[in-house]
This record gives C-alpha cells, sequence and structure tokens, in this order.
C-alpha cells in the first residue's frame, strides 16, 4: 500500500522550459533515480512515464500537462511535466496554479530561449520559487567553460542577479561525470548511463578554483539582507553549512535566490543531487503564502444575498475545512474521466461525499488514487498539499472547486488566452456527423483551450485553438480515439453587404390564373445607415394605400431579401427601408402577394442605391520582443492593418492595430515564423468597413450567388 505524506513530506514542482531541453527526459531519469521506475524511459519509443498520449508519442513533443511522483528520502516529490511549444504554453500557466515551485529546464547547447522568458514570466506573475537546471551537459555541442560562465551571465541580465549557480559541473576527458555542490562543497561523481546515485569524493583540482570563486559568490548573495548572516559572514569570511542550508531555503521561497543546477537527463548525471535539492530547498506546499478565494457570506450563521461574496484566506494545512481544486482532467480509453486536483485544505479519504462548489452537485470520490503517468496507484487517504486523482466524477470539469459543502468557496481557475486559429470543420461522411459533437465535447473536458461553436453568421461548424498543429492533433484525437473523419477548411469571411446611395422603387407582383388571382404592389424607399444598425423598417403609408393587414408582409419580404443578400448572398445591413404607397385589390391581394411586392420594390431599389461590400475588420493586439517591433507593424501594414499604437513594457512591445479579418486567417502561423516563436497575438471583433474597390470584383467572383425565386411581372 502507498504511503500517505503529509503536506509538510510533499515537494509540488512544475517542470517548466523550451521544447527539446529535454524536460520529459530528465523527469524520467529523476523517477529511474529514485526506483519509481525498472528502467529509464525513452521519449524516442514513447516508454517516457510522463509521455503517454498517442500524439505526443506520434510527434515526439509533450502537448498537455502530465503527472509523475518519486518517493525520495522520507518525502514524495509530485513532478508536473508541461509542454515547452509555445503554441501549448497555455498548459504550462495552468500547470503553476497546484504547484509550489518551477524547475526551469534550460538546454546546455543553447541556453535560455524564447518559451523559457514565457515560462520565467509565467511564474513571476503567480510568485512561483524557481530552479534552473541546465540539462543536457553531456552533449558534444553543449558550451566550454567560458560558455557556461556566460550562459550564467546572460541569465543573470534577463533575470537579475540573484541567478546563482549552487553546484559546478565536473566536465573533463571522460565528459560530463559530475558536479560540485557549492553549499557543501564536495564533489559527487558519476557512471554516465548508470542508476543516477553518485558517490562523494574529492573535487578535481581543474574545478576547485571556480568552485571557491562561485561558492563565495553564492554565500555573499544568501547573507544579503539579512544582518545576522552578513555579521556572521562578515566576521567569519563564511557562513557555516547548517546556517547556510537554511538561509538558503529561506532566500529561494522568497524569490530572492534563482539557484543552477547542472544534470544530464540522457546520461542520468546529477539526477540523485537534484531530488536532494529538490527535497531541502523546495518550499513544502504548508510554508507558502495562505491562498485566496472567493466565499459566500455569512453572518449570524445565516447566508446573505446570493451573490454576496468575500475574499477569504486559506491555510494549506489539515486543520482547514477540505477543498480541493481541480486543475486538469484526461480522458482515459480504459478508465474514463480521471479528474486531477489539489488538496488545498483538510485531508480526505477514499469514498469521500464532498460538494462541487462550482456546479452545485455533490460528487463521490471513490478509488482516490495518485498518477505515475498514465498509470494511478491507489491511495487510502490525502493531505492538505498533495496532488491526487479520481476517476469518473459525474459533473466536475477543470477549474472547479469542491470541498465540504458547509465550507463554500471558489478558488480562481488558470486565465485560458483566446484561440489563436479557426477552422471550419465538417464530418467526412453521415455516420461521422452523429460522432462528431460528442467526440469534440469529451476532448474539450481535456482541453479549456479547445472551442467548438457554430457560427450563426456563415452557418458553418468551427473548431478554434492554439494554432495549426493544436488543432492538427486535435483532428488526428479524432480519428484514433473516437473514429471520426473530418474535413477542415479555413473559415469563411462574414461579409455583409451595404449601400451608399438613397433610392426609391415600386414592385408590382401581378398574377391571374383563373378564379382568385393574386395582387401586390408597393413602393419602398432606401437610404444608408450608420455602422452597425442592421435593417431598420418603417410604415410611411397614409390614406389606406395599403391595408394596414399587409404592412407586416411588406416587412418580412424586406427582411428575407435582405438576409439573401444582392451581390453575392451576403446578408444586407445598416439599411433603412420605408414603405411610402402602394396600391390594393379588394379580391386578389394577399400577405402573399405583398411579400413578393417588397421583394422586387427592394431588388431595384438595391439595384440604384450604389451597393457594396462590408468586411469584418478585427481589433488584434500584438506583443513580442522589442527587435521585432518593426517586422510586425511592416507585416500588418501589409495586411491592409491600421496601427493605432505602441505600448513598452517587461515582456516587450505591445502593437495595437486593426486589421481585416481575410488579412488574418494565416496570421499564427506567420507571426510565429518570424519573431521566432516568441510573439503572441489576440483578437476580437472591432468593426464592419467598406471593402476597396479592386478587392471587391475578386470576393464577388469566387463568393456563392444569391438564389433568386422572385416572379418577374
Amino acid at each position: 500500500m502507498m504511503k500517505t505524506y503529509m503536506g509538510s513530506d510533499v515537494r509540488n514542482v512544475a517542470v517548466v522550459g523550451q521544447a527539446h531541453s529535454g524536460k520529459t527526459t530528465l523527469i524520467s531519469a529523476l523517477l529511474h533515480a529514485a526506483k519509481m521506475t525498472p528502467a529509464r524511459g525513452r521519449v524516442e519509443d514513447g516508454s517516457a512515464v510522463t509521455a503517454y498520449d498517442e500524439e505526443e508519442v506520434a510527434r515526439r513533443t509533450t502537448m498537455c500537462n502530465a503527472v509523475a511522483f518519486a518517493e525520495w528520502s522520507g518525502v514524495k516529490i509530485n513532478l508536473v511535466d508541461t509542454p515547452g511549444f509555445h503554441m501549448f504554453l497555455h498548459e504550462a500557466r495552468a500547470a503553476m496554479l497546484p504547484v509550489e515551485a518551477a524547475l526551469v529546464v534550460v538546454n546546455a547547447q543553447i541556453g535560455a530561449e524564447a518559451v523559457t522568458d514565457r515560462v520565467w514570466n509565467y511564474a513571476a506573475e503567480v510568485g512561483l520559487p524557481r530552479v534552473l537546471v541546465v540539462n543536457q551537459v553531456d552533449h558534444a555541442k553543449a558550451d566550454s567553460r567560458l560558455g557556461r560562465r556566460r550562459m550564467i551571465e546572460l541569465m543573470q541580465e534577463r533575470w537579475g542577479r540573484q541567478v546563482v549557480p549552487v553546484q559546478l559541473p565536473i566536465v573533463d576527458e571522460l565528459g560530463f561525470h559530475g558536479v560540485v555542490d557549492l553549499v557543501t562543497m564536495n564533489a559527487f561523481l558519476y557512471k554516465p548511463d548508470g542508476d543516477g546515485h553518485g558517490e562523494v569524493g574529492k573535487i578535481p583540482a581543474t574545478v576547485m578554483a571556480d568552485a571557491k570563486e562561485a561558492h563565495e559568490a553564492l554565500v555573499e548573495l544568501v547573507a544579503e539582507g539579512k544582518d545576522e548572516l552578513m555579521e556572521e559572514f562578515f566576521r567569519d569570511g563564511t557562513i557555516p553549512e547548517a546556517h547556510l542550508v537554511t538561509a538558503l531555503h529561506e532566500a529561494i521561497r522568497e524569490d530572492r535566490i534563482f539557484p543552477v543546477l547542472y544534470a544530464s537527463g540522457l546520461k542520468n548525471v546529477g539526477t540523485d543531487h537534484l531530488l536532494d535539492f529538490l527535497k531541502v530547498y523546495a518550499p513544502a506546499p504548508t510554508e507558502r503564502e495562505p491562498l485566496a478565494a472567493r466565499a459566500m457570506m455569512q453572518g449570524n450563521g445565516v447566508l446573505h444575498d446570493v451573490g454576496q461574496e468575500e475574499i477569504v484566506m486559506r491555510r494549506v494545512e489539515d486543520g482547514e475545512p477540505l477543498a480541493l481544486y481541480v486543475y486538469k482532467t484526461m480522458t482515459d480509453p480504459f478508465t474514463g474521466k480521471i479528474s486531477f486536483f489539489k488538496v488545498v485544505g483538510g485531508s480526505m479519504k477514499t469514498d469521500t461525499v464532498v460538494q462541487n462548489f462550482t456546479r452545485h452537485e455533490p460528487e463521490r470520490l471513490a478509488h482516490l488514487c495518485i498518477m505515475q503517468g498514465r498509470k494511478a496507484v491507489e491511495v487510502q487517504e490525502l493531505h492538505a498539499g498533495d496532488l491526487g486523482a479520481v476517476a469518473k466524477l459525474r459533473v466536475t470539469l477543470t477549474g472547479d472547486t469542491l470541498g465540504d459543502k458547509a465550507h463554500e468557496i471558489f478558488l480562481e481557475p488558470a486565465v485560458m488566452p483566446e484561440p489563436a486559429m479557426t477552422y471550419a470543420i465538417e464530418p467526412r461522411s453521415r455516420a461521422d456527423e452523429d460522432k462528431l459533437a460528442p467526440a469534440l465535447h469529451k476532448l474539450m473536458e481535456d482541453d479549456p483551450m479547445l472551442r467548438f461553436f457554430r457560427d450563426p453568421q456563415t452557418s458553418e461548424f468551427l473548431v478554434a485553438g492554439a494554432g495549426q498543429l493544436h488543432i492538427e492533433s486535435t483532428v488526428s484525437k479524432l480519428k484514433r480515439r473516437y473514429h471520426t473523419d473530418v474535413i477542415l477548411r479555413a473559415p469563411k469571411v462574414p461579409y455583409r453587404e451595404t449601400i451608399r446611395a438613397r433610392a426609391e422603387a415600386q414592385g408590382k407582383h401581378k398574377k391571374q390564373t383563373g378564379g382568385h388571382g393574386q395582387f401586390g404592389d408597393c413602393r419602398l424607399r432606401i437610404e444608408p445607415l450608420p455602422r452597425g444598425s442592421g435593417v431598420v423598417f418603417a410604415n410611411d403609408i397614409f390614406g389606406g394605400a395599403i391595408p394596414r393587414q399587409y404592412v407586416p408582409a411588406v416587412e418580412k419580404g424586406v427582411h428575407e431579401c435582405a438576409a439573401r443578400g444582392f451581390l453575392a448572398g451576403f446578408p444586407v445591413v445598416d439599411i433603412k427601408v420605408t414603405v411610402f404607397d402602394g396600391s390594393f385589390h379588394e379580391v386578389d391581394s394577399s400577405e402573399m402577394s405583398f411579400k413578393m411586392a417588397a421583394r422586387l420594390a427592394f431588388r431595384k431599389c438595391m439595384e440604384q442605391a450604389r451597393p457594396a461590400l462590408l468586411e469584418p475588420v478585427m481589433r488584434v493586439d500584438v506583443e513580442a520582443p522589442d527587435e521585432f517591433a518593426g517586422a510586425l507593424i511592416g507585416d500588418l501594414t501589409g495586411r491592409r492593418g491600421r496601427v493605432l499604437g505602441m505600448e513598452s513594457g517587461g515582456a516587450g512591445t505591445m502593437v495595437r492595430a486593426e486589421v481585416p479579418m481575410a488579412e488574418m486567417l494565416s496570421y499564427s502561423t506567420t507571426l510565429t515564423s518570424m519573431t521566432q516563436g516568441r510573439g503572441s497575438f489576440r483578437m476580437e471583433m472591432g468593426h464592419y468597413d467598406l471593402v476597396p474597390p479592386m478587392l471587391t470584383e475578386k470576393i464577388l467572383a469566387s463568393a456563392k450567388q444569391p438564389v433568386h425565386d422572385l416572379d418577374e411581372e
């Protein structure tokens, strides 16, 4: 039976960094070093513990968060593997809510990259302590001693002088085979491709001078800001190891120091020392500041009016009322839906019944477990601060808060960015049509970034996601998991039609076929209105030229004709249509006759009123490092965009612009290429504007023409 851990013996760590920095391989090495797995898993053959999704295995890149744990020297270290590809960074951001530290993995060959910057800023936003690990030090292209020193300097330029090594790598003719602990001033020597356990040895002479210099720099930085430590440092020239360990732990927890370690996940070098470091220096859940949560106001034991809330601070400890935050949902083909949660207060046992505060439904937590990748390991109880999972909850989704019914609180879920790319999606066959919506809704439970909706303007079904790879992987999952084949197309641009002049026309519908005939006659006036006005109908009939009961039929005919369009089948908007005259026949007139007459009059008016096309213009915010600002502006201008302004901030430059939707359909891919993956953008509907004449003909030629079923006189 799995051992039960108190919150003080738990370490929750999100492993973040650029794609191909070796995060998944490093986690596999840590698990092997802790004897949680008999062999080191490999990304290449799909045996890595945290790379189990079929799409991730096929594409060899992490696309969603995965959880594993290592039992190490009396503590349980929960590791959350996160994507490093810029398109899936919303997952990395969500992973920072249930953890107390971020392990930022840096590629020894390249150093900190664009995504490293972004995940670092995410961690800073939520006040998460950061530990840097330079991985792949064994690689032939990894930097030399001088290169490693320059890498530290560059990271200090990016993130401040708090970035300081707590280890030095031992690299010689044998390759990377050890690390120097700058706290204890011991060397740990490894056999590459071994079990990850090093032997304590002497610091090699080639490294000793660097080690002494780095030790003094570390001690000085730790002592800063602590008067008693500074006094001790100036008096004795150093700080005793016991004091240094405690002070370094506090400095990391308070974000005053960002330590740098060295490792090789592929060769399993430095991994046991990294586990030791996380045990000693990473903050436990019970050490973090209390969590802010929304709660219903109470007074004298009675709830106040619904909707009145207050902010309460909850400590992560067993003595608080039970509260769980669901940070991830996964659908397993055998187990079904699995909900991953953090116990943010209280303790719990299997078969606990809780209230889902978000959805106001009870849930029974049968068969509590902790996840080792895809494998569920059953536990009998979980304490405050630990991460757990449970299968087959009825209504619970990602972002929900559950807990003791008598102590209702809500924790704020991770804010998902708006999708950057949208495709029209249609089933390949009738059988696929029946399966498409249920399958996509199951995928949306796993992935809050995914959207599926029907465009009311074009009547297309649309799927939206973080980018092309995100949507392609969704389509692949539809086929693999749910046997649903679909076709992706670029979405239609919802053009509109309008007029630029005033016009009047008569419409007369007259038929005689024996018996009662058909007769309707009306005169319409059409005039342009400001953008966003829609279609306005007015009745200006005097003297009973058209009986009152037939006016609604005229209005219906106008609205039907406007909806069908005139130029190319796009709805006509921003017009006022007034019926001001007409005639009728006492026997042959009918509602249908006047509706047909209104259609004829409307079309004649449109012919004279200088019809034109309108296109949607989007409000776009593009963010990228400062050096790309000129390229961004040039590209947006080339897309017929109008730049509204620029703002500079810590993360780079924000360019605000208005750009036609038709020019933004492929922007995500272009932005990625133009900014080396370091740019992001948000887009929302702005307004409609006239299409330039040179583009109108091209759009009309390719657009579907409206169907006219009007009977001529």
